[in-house]
Protein backbone atom coordinates (compact mmCIF):
# COMPACT_ATOMS: atom_id res chain seq x y z
CA UNK A 1 0.00 0.00 0.00
CA UNK A 2 1.33 3.83 -0.52
CA UNK A 3 2.44 5.88 2.03
CA UNK A 4 -1.28 8.10 1.45
CA UNK A 5 -0.73 12.07 1.57
CA UNK A 6 -4.07 13.26 1.34
CA UNK A 7 -5.53 12.96 5.13
CA UNK A 8 -2.14 14.58 6.59
CA UNK A 9 -0.87 18.36 7.12
CA UNK A 10 1.69 18.25 4.16
CA UNK A 11 4.56 21.20 5.06
CA UNK A 12 7.46 21.46 2.81
CA UNK A 13 10.21 22.97 4.17
CA UNK A 14 14.21 24.10 2.52
CA UNK A 15 17.01 23.40 4.40
CA UNK A 16 17.56 27.43 4.55
CA UNK A 17 14.68 27.78 6.58
CA UNK A 18 15.16 24.50 8.75
CA UNK A 19 19.17 25.41 10.16
CA UNK A 20 21.40 28.01 9.96
CA UNK A 21 23.37 28.19 6.45
CA UNK A 22 25.44 31.19 6.69
CA UNK A 23 28.30 29.26 6.49
CA UNK A 24 28.55 27.08 3.90
CA UNK A 25 26.25 29.16 1.84
CA UNK A 26 29.62 31.63 2.33
CA UNK A 27 32.00 29.14 0.82
CA UNK A 28 29.53 28.77 -2.11
CA UNK A 29 29.16 32.21 -2.93
CA UNK A 30 33.03 32.73 -2.01
CA UNK A 31 34.90 29.37 -3.53
CA UNK A 32 32.49 28.04 -5.56
CA UNK A 33 30.55 24.74 -6.15
CA UNK A 34 33.31 22.44 -5.73
CA UNK A 35 34.84 24.37 -2.41
CA UNK A 36 31.12 23.99 -1.08
CA UNK A 37 31.15 20.24 -1.74
CA UNK A 38 34.55 19.50 -0.10
CA UNK A 39 33.31 21.63 2.63
CA UNK A 40 30.27 19.99 3.10
CA UNK A 41 31.84 16.77 3.22
CA UNK A 42 34.82 17.76 5.39
CA UNK A 43 31.93 19.21 7.99
CA UNK A 44 29.40 15.92 7.73
CA UNK A 45 29.19 14.93 11.60
CA UNK A 46 28.87 18.62 12.21
CA UNK A 47 25.17 19.47 13.12
CA UNK A 48 23.96 22.71 11.68
CA UNK A 49 22.36 25.14 14.12
CA UNK A 50 18.85 25.73 14.54
CA UNK A 51 17.41 28.05 11.52
CA UNK A 52 14.57 29.62 11.78
CA UNK A 53 11.75 27.53 10.94
CA UNK A 54 13.04 24.73 13.08
CA UNK A 55 11.27 25.15 16.73
CA UNK A 56 8.16 25.44 14.41
CA UNK A 57 8.74 22.33 12.18
CA UNK A 58 9.51 20.62 15.53
CA UNK A 59 6.36 21.39 17.46
CA UNK A 60 4.61 21.06 14.19
CA UNK A 61 5.73 17.36 14.16
CA UNK A 62 5.49 16.75 18.05
CA UNK A 63 1.43 16.66 17.32
CA UNK A 64 1.78 13.47 15.72
CA UNK A 65 1.67 11.29 19.38
CA UNK A 66 -1.97 12.74 18.93
CA UNK A 67 -2.62 10.17 16.29
CA UNK A 68 -0.16 7.55 17.03
CA UNK A 69 0.46 5.46 13.95
CA UNK A 70 -1.27 7.58 11.25
CA UNK A 71 1.03 10.87 11.48
CA UNK A 72 -1.30 14.27 11.38
CA UNK A 73 1.46 15.95 10.09
CA UNK A 74 4.26 15.37 7.12
CA UNK A 75 7.45 17.41 6.63
CA UNK A 76 9.62 16.74 3.62
CA UNK A 77 12.56 18.64 2.80
CA UNK A 78 13.26 20.42 -0.43
CA UNK A 79 16.57 21.33 -1.06
CA UNK A 80 18.62 22.47 -3.47
CA UNK A 81 21.38 20.74 -2.53
CA UNK A 82 22.49 17.71 -4.36
CA UNK A 83 22.21 13.85 -2.60
CA UNK A 84 25.61 14.25 -1.29
CA UNK A 85 25.62 17.73 0.12
CA UNK A 86 22.32 16.77 1.40
CA UNK A 87 23.61 14.42 3.60
CA UNK A 88 24.79 17.03 6.24
CA UNK A 89 21.03 18.42 5.86
CA UNK A 90 19.52 14.90 6.84
CA UNK A 91 22.09 14.20 9.59
CA UNK A 92 21.55 17.50 11.25
CA UNK A 93 17.61 16.30 11.03
CA UNK A 94 18.43 13.06 12.72
CA UNK A 95 20.64 15.03 15.24
CA UNK A 96 18.10 17.91 16.25
CA UNK A 97 15.46 15.01 16.83
CA UNK A 98 13.05 15.76 13.79
CA UNK A 99 11.18 13.14 12.54
CA UNK A 100 11.69 13.77 8.69
CA UNK A 101 12.46 11.09 6.37
CA UNK A 102 11.13 12.36 3.50
CA UNK A 103 13.26 14.80 1.15
CA UNK A 104 13.57 15.68 -2.83
CA UNK A 105 17.16 17.15 -3.85
CA UNK A 106 17.62 19.06 -6.85
CA UNK A 107 21.05 20.42 -7.58
CA UNK A 108 20.90 24.58 -7.90
CA UNK A 109 17.51 23.92 -8.72
CA UNK A 110 14.33 24.70 -5.70
CA UNK A 111 11.65 21.52 -5.91
CA UNK A 112 8.41 24.01 -5.17
CA UNK A 113 6.48 22.80 -8.44
CA UNK A 114 6.54 19.45 -6.38
CA UNK A 115 4.27 20.77 -3.82
CA UNK A 116 0.95 19.93 -5.60
CA UNK A 117 1.78 16.33 -6.32
CA UNK A 118 2.99 16.10 -2.78
CA UNK A 119 -0.34 17.75 -1.28
CA UNK A 120 1.97 20.25 0.17
CA UNK A 121 -0.15 23.43 1.65
CA UNK A 122 2.95 25.26 2.53
CA UNK A 123 6.73 25.57 1.65
CA UNK A 124 9.02 27.13 3.76
CA UNK A 125 12.32 28.96 2.08
CA UNK A 126 14.81 31.62 3.09
CA UNK A 127 15.23 32.04 -0.46
CA UNK A 128 13.49 35.20 -1.84
CA UNK A 129 13.73 33.97 -5.61
CA UNK A 130 12.44 30.13 -4.84
CA UNK A 131 9.67 31.99 -2.42
CA UNK A 132 8.36 34.08 -5.27
CA UNK A 133 8.46 31.87 -7.81
CA UNK A 134 6.28 29.34 -6.04
CA UNK A 135 4.10 32.57 -4.96
CA UNK A 136 4.05 32.72 -8.51
CA UNK A 137 3.28 29.55 -9.42
CA UNK A 138 0.21 29.64 -7.58
CA UNK A 139 1.93 27.75 -4.19
CA UNK A 140 1.31 28.95 -0.17
CA UNK A 141 4.91 29.73 0.34
CA UNK A 142 7.17 32.07 2.25
CA UNK A 143 10.13 33.67 3.15
CA UNK A 144 11.87 32.93 6.84
CA UNK A 145 13.18 36.26 8.32
CA UNK A 146 14.89 36.66 11.80
CA UNK A 147 15.59 34.22 14.18
CA UNK A 148 14.44 31.02 15.45
CA UNK A 149 12.10 31.07 18.75
CA UNK A 150 14.60 30.60 21.88
CA UNK A 151 12.42 27.66 22.98
CA UNK A 152 13.70 24.91 21.07
CA UNK A 153 11.37 22.51 23.53
CA UNK A 154 8.18 22.08 24.71
CA UNK A 155 4.96 20.43 22.77
CA UNK A 156 2.92 23.49 22.56
CA UNK A 157 2.69 25.78 19.42
CA UNK A 158 1.46 29.25 19.03
CA UNK A 159 0.83 29.88 14.93
CA UNK A 160 -0.31 33.73 13.99
CA UNK A 161 -1.38 35.20 10.78
CA UNK A 162 -1.87 38.34 9.13
CA UNK A 163 -5.09 38.35 7.34
CA UNK A 164 -5.38 40.41 4.14
CA UNK A 165 -2.80 38.98 1.54
CA UNK A 166 -2.01 35.79 3.78
CA UNK A 167 -5.50 33.77 4.81
CA UNK A 168 -7.30 36.62 2.23
CA UNK A 169 -6.40 37.28 -0.97
CA UNK A 170 -5.62 41.18 -1.39
CA UNK A 171 -8.98 42.72 -2.97
CA UNK A 172 -9.56 44.92 -0.26
CA UNK A 173 -6.47 45.60 0.12
CA UNK A 174 -6.42 46.79 -3.57
CA UNK A 175 -9.17 49.40 -2.21
CA UNK A 176 -6.82 50.71 0.68
CA UNK A 177 -3.99 51.12 -1.57
CA UNK A 178 -6.08 52.95 -4.70
CA UNK A 179 -8.03 54.90 -1.80
CA UNK A 180 -7.31 55.58 1.31
CA UNK A 181 -7.92 53.98 4.89
CA UNK A 182 -11.85 55.65 4.35
CA UNK A 183 -12.76 54.35 1.30
CA UNK A 184 -11.38 50.94 2.91
CA UNK A 185 -13.61 50.82 5.90
CA UNK A 186 -16.53 51.70 3.68
CA UNK A 187 -16.04 48.83 1.66
CA UNK A 188 -15.73 46.66 3.93
CA UNK A 189 -19.06 47.45 6.08
CA UNK A 190 -20.68 47.63 3.11
CA UNK A 191 -19.42 44.07 2.15
CA UNK A 192 -19.47 42.54 5.37
CA UNK A 193 -21.51 39.99 4.81
CA UNK A 194 -19.53 39.30 1.66
CA UNK A 195 -16.69 36.43 1.82
CA UNK A 196 -13.56 37.53 0.90
CA UNK A 197 -11.91 35.20 -1.44
CA UNK A 198 -9.61 32.87 0.01
CA UNK A 199 -5.82 33.76 0.17
CA UNK A 200 -2.98 31.05 -0.37
CA UNK A 201 -2.46 29.89 3.38
CA UNK A 202 -6.27 29.10 4.14
CA UNK A 203 -5.53 25.54 3.11
CA UNK A 204 -2.75 25.56 5.57
CA UNK A 205 -4.84 26.64 8.14
CA UNK A 206 -7.84 24.21 7.13
CA UNK A 207 -5.14 21.86 8.22
CA UNK A 208 -4.29 23.21 11.14
CA UNK A 209 -7.77 23.06 12.09
CA UNK A 210 -8.06 19.61 11.49
CA UNK A 211 -5.28 18.76 13.75
CA UNK A 212 -6.90 21.21 16.66
CA UNK A 213 -10.01 18.44 15.65
CA UNK A 214 -8.50 15.98 17.17
CA UNK A 215 -7.79 17.73 20.36
CA UNK A 216 -10.85 19.24 20.64
CA UNK A 217 -12.06 15.35 20.85
CA UNK A 218 -9.37 14.32 23.32
CA UNK A 219 -10.49 17.50 25.58
CA UNK A 220 -14.02 16.05 25.53
CA UNK A 221 -12.77 12.72 26.91
CA UNK A 222 -9.68 13.64 28.86
CA UNK A 223 -9.85 15.36 31.83
CA UNK A 224 -7.85 18.35 32.38
CA UNK A 225 -6.85 18.11 28.49
CA UNK A 226 -4.32 20.91 27.34
CA UNK A 227 -4.98 21.85 24.23
CA UNK A 228 -1.54 22.31 22.59
CA UNK A 229 -2.01 24.11 19.32
CA UNK A 230 -3.67 27.91 19.40
CA UNK A 231 -3.95 30.42 16.64
CA UNK A 232 -4.56 34.17 16.01
CA UNK A 233 -5.50 36.41 13.94
CA UNK A 234 -3.11 39.59 14.30
CA UNK A 235 -4.21 42.40 11.85
CA UNK A 236 -4.30 46.37 11.07
CA UNK A 237 -7.74 46.67 10.58
CA UNK A 238 -10.02 47.29 13.74
CA UNK A 239 -13.82 48.20 13.56
CA UNK A 240 -15.55 49.01 11.38
CA UNK A 241 -13.77 46.33 9.10
CA UNK A 242 -13.12 43.66 11.53
CA UNK A 243 -16.54 41.81 10.98
CA UNK A 244 -15.73 40.75 7.78
CA UNK A 245 -13.04 39.16 8.73
CA UNK A 246 -15.04 37.05 11.00
CA UNK A 247 -17.94 36.78 8.65
CA UNK A 248 -15.15 35.36 5.97
CA UNK A 249 -13.59 33.19 7.89
CA UNK A 250 -17.01 31.54 9.26
CA UNK A 251 -17.84 31.05 5.85
CA UNK A 252 -14.77 29.35 4.66
CA UNK A 253 -15.52 26.74 7.88
CA UNK A 254 -11.92 27.24 9.48
CA UNK A 255 -11.23 29.37 13.24
CA UNK A 256 -8.97 30.73 15.01
CA UNK A 257 -8.61 30.75 18.82
CA UNK A 258 -8.01 34.56 18.85
CA UNK A 259 -8.06 37.87 16.87
CA UNK A 260 -6.14 41.25 17.34
CA UNK A 261 -7.67 44.16 15.41
CA UNK A 262 -4.72 46.63 15.74
CA UNK A 263 -6.00 49.36 13.54
CA UNK A 264 -2.07 50.25 13.16
CA UNK A 265 -0.74 49.81 16.57
CA UNK A 266 2.44 47.93 15.77
CA UNK A 267 2.52 44.69 15.94
CA UNK A 268 5.26 43.95 17.32
CA UNK A 269 3.59 45.39 20.67
CA UNK A 270 1.85 41.89 20.83
CA UNK A 271 3.46 39.31 19.21
CA UNK A 272 6.53 39.93 21.73
CA UNK A 273 3.56 39.10 24.12
CA UNK A 274 1.89 36.42 22.21
CA UNK A 275 5.17 34.87 21.39
CA UNK A 276 4.14 32.97 17.68
CA UNK A 277 6.61 29.93 17.55
CA UNK A 278 5.95 31.43 13.68
CA UNK A 279 4.31 34.56 12.26
CA UNK A 280 2.92 34.75 8.84
CA UNK A 281 2.18 38.45 6.78
CA UNK A 282 2.51 39.59 3.28
CA UNK A 283 4.33 42.97 4.89
CA UNK A 284 7.91 43.09 5.81
CA UNK A 285 7.42 46.59 7.15
CA UNK A 286 5.19 44.37 9.79
CA UNK A 287 8.11 41.90 10.57
CA UNK A 288 11.18 43.19 10.84
CA UNK A 289 10.37 45.59 14.48
CA UNK A 290 9.96 41.92 16.24
CA UNK A 291 11.55 39.58 13.81
CA UNK A 292 14.69 39.06 16.01
CA UNK A 293 12.20 37.89 18.54
CA UNK A 294 9.16 36.51 16.69
CA UNK A 295 9.84 34.45 14.05
CA UNK A 296 8.73 35.58 10.74
CA UNK A 297 7.49 34.65 7.37
CA UNK A 298 7.36 36.91 4.74
CA UNK A 299 4.51 35.83 2.03
CA UNK A 300 5.42 38.04 -1.45
CA UNK A 301 1.77 38.23 -2.09
CA UNK A 302 -0.38 40.73 -3.38
CA UNK A 303 -0.52 44.35 -4.42
CA UNK A 304 1.67 45.49 -1.40
CA UNK A 305 4.53 43.48 -2.93
CA UNK A 306 3.65 44.48 -6.68
CA UNK A 307 4.88 47.92 -6.00
CA UNK A 308 7.53 46.90 -3.58
CA UNK A 309 8.69 45.89 -7.27
CA UNK A 310 8.35 48.90 -8.97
Amino acid sequence: MPYELDSRLVVGVASSALFDLQESDKVFRLEGESAYREYQEEHIADTLAPGVALPFIKRLLSLNDLRPGDPLVEVIVLSRNDPETGLRVMRSVREHGLEITRAIFMQGRSPYQFMGALNMSLFLSANERDVKEAIAAGYAAGRVIGAPAADLEGTDLRIAFDFDGVLADDSSERVMQAEGLAAFHANELDNADVAMPEGRLTEFLRGINLIQDVEEELAATVANYNRRLHVAIVTARNAPSHERVVRTIQSWGVRVNDAFFLGGIEKARVLRVLRPHIFFDDQLGHLTPAAHEVPSVHVPFGVVNERSKS
